[in-house]
């Protein structure tokens, strides 16, 4: 029996680190995106069509 807590615990632990790497992965994307998007929105005025 003690060995399936400790299986459950790992599965704990494991979930809750992918959980704050995906948020924090998903954090950089967001502030990365936000970025690249205000430079495209400063660069429109040299685009000629």
């Amino acid at each position: 029996m003690e060995r399936v807590y400790r299986r459950m615990k790992s599965a704990g632990v494991y979930n809750i680190t992918l959980g704050v790497i995906l948020i924090v992965f998903g954090l950089t994307m967001g502030v990365l995106s936000i970025v690249s998007g205000g430079k495209l929105l400063n660069s429109r005025k040299e685009i000629l069509f």
